[in-house]
């Protein structure tokens, strides 16, 4: 295959490319708030579950996938579907890749706001003012300019292809990621009211698991947080050794996405809980939202780090990790849409180039408008779900006990049981739930649901995935001509 010679120079640095893939903002600003609002330390048991039922098994499923067929997303669904679900392969790709269209000002935010934070900007701020400051910058030029900020690292890593550009920024960004998480984590661990933060995350109120909404936001997040589902670790399996541990390495990747999770958590309710003067406030402040739900990390943490002893240090150290946290993601994005260009027969510098260029154009709408921006969040953050739908329709159509001991045990020593098999027939069940459930909330959250062109109505969703939908079905002989044609 054009393009495939390229391999992962070792276990290692494979898992520290993964880990960089799954770990994201969604890890430091989404799961404080979700568990905050979802009872606390017993959301954790749920979405530990669901770690195991939905995440690792989509993961598990992408590994073999990619390893197989050592091409993209679009070309592996053609192989494996004898070109009649190559639309869903597509779906896929331009359903990740319309999340990177806004991920890259998500992490341009970021780094707008370490170097704000290292010039000691956010000195004894109010959260009126910091709400003012954010305001201010998201309405501002800047935020185009750190769009094309992101987008442009983010291109040149992927631009130098796997070893010489994903594999070496991995292995800065993951592990000075866990150190920066752990000295914010021992400073706040030293403030006075600290520790209640942890005792909050880690001691659950089990009758709070009577609440179905709670297994229903833990089965969100852990299929948002670990990008399964998304392509990303399918794309990333396509350079990785062929005896590589795929069982293990999903284990691997799975439980160091959630620990991640777990250190930003504890930094983050820890931080709260010092500066807070009850448990009520506590849970106010972490209840936060804002617009596209970045109030607790653009205007609550610069509050409380402002008002802390020590908190120059620690906000700089968070802003850094949290940019480390957005560009490690936003690599794997590009790098799924230079693969999928690969595959057509571009030349990596080509299709490097034309994803930032598509990626900053297309991007420009949400770098521009809020509104915008949380408009697409809301739609392709949930499109994911029916992504790994699509990657259980995959399994089972190869037939599960054959993908199982033909694909996912084939040359390793680490073999999967039939747990896995269940848990690939059960996803579209889960699926079905959670969906359902997403659904009738937005109904509850817009008077308008009906109205397509409302900002989070259930229309929206619905209208922007069957227009792609039927534009990509009716484009499926098409799909497989080229697909089937490079695979010649």
């Amino acid at each position: 295959m054009r393009g495939t010679r390229e391999r992962f120079t070792s276990s290692w640095v494979f898992i520290l490319t993964l880990l960089g893939m799954a770990i994201g903002t969604g890890n430091i600003w989404r799961f404080p708030r979700i568990v905050a609002s979802s009872g606390g330390g017993a959301f954790l048991i749920p979405w530990t579950i669901f770690l195991f039922l939905w995440s690792i098994p989509l993961i598990m499923t992408e590994f073999a996938l990619g390893r197989w067929s050592r091409c993209g997303v679009i070309s592996t669904f053609n192989f494996v579907s004898n070109g009649k679900l190559t639309w869903m392969g597509a779906f896929v790709t331009f359903c990740t890749l319309a999340i990177m269209f806004y991920y890259s000002s998500v992490t341009g935010w970021c780094i707008k706001y370490f170097f704000s934070a290292l010039g000691g900007a956010f000195g004894k701020l109010s959260l009126e003012k910091a709400s003012d400051i954010f305001d201010k910058f998201v309405n501002s030029w800047e935020t185009v300019l750190f769009h094309a900020v992101a987008l442009g690292i983010a291109g040149t890593i992927v631009f130098k292809g796997i070893v010489k550009g994903i594999e070496k920024a991995n292995l800065v960004f993951i592990p000075s990621l866990f150190l920066l998480l752990i000295v914010c984590l021992i400073r706040v661990a030293t403030l006075d009211g600290g520790t209640k933060g942890f005792e909050y995350l880690f001691n659950p109120d089990f009758s709070k698991l009577k609440d179905y909404n709670i297994w229903l936001e833990a089965l969100s997040q852990s299929a948002w947080s670990t990008g399964a589902g998304w392509g990303l670790v399918l794309t990333y399996a396509v350079y990785m050794r062929k005896r590589e541990e795929i069982v293990l390495t999903s284990f691997i990747t799975g439980f160091g996405n959630n620990s991640a999770s777990l250190l930003a958590g504890m930094v983050i309710f820890g931080t709260v809980f010092a500066s807070a003067g009850s448990t009520v406030d506590a849970q106010s402040m972490l209840a936060v939202s804002g617009r596209a739900g970045t109030g607790l990390t653009f205007e609550t943490l610069p509050v409380l780090f402002s008002h802390i002893p020590g908190g120059y240090l620690v906000s700089v150290v968070f802003f850094l990790a949290l940019s480390f946290a957005a560009m490690s993601s936003l690599i794997s994005l590009v790098e799924l849409g230079a693969r999928v260009l690969i595959d057509a027969g571009f030349t990596r510098r080509r299709a490097v180039l034309v994803v930032a260029t598509a990626g900053f154009i297309l991007g420009l709408p949400s770098a521009i408008s809020m509104g915008v921006f949380e408009n697409q969040d809301w739609v392709w953050g949930l499109g994911l779900i029916l992504s790994g739908f699509f990657y259980s329709v995959i399994a089972i159509r190869v037939g599960v006990k054959r993908f199982r001991k033909e694909l996912l045990n084939k040359d390793v020593h680490v073999k999967v049981g039939k747990w896995w098999e269940f848990c690939i027939v059960l996803l579209p069940v889960e699926f079905a739930f959670l969906l359902v459930w997403w659904f009738s909330k937005s109904i509850g959250w817009e008077k308008n649901w009906w109205n397509p062109f409302a900002k989070f109505s259930l229309m929206t969703v619905i209208f922007q995935w069957v227009v792609v939908l039927v534009i990509l079905v009716t484009s499926n002989s098409k799909l497989q001509k080229i697909t089937g044609e490079r695979q010649k």
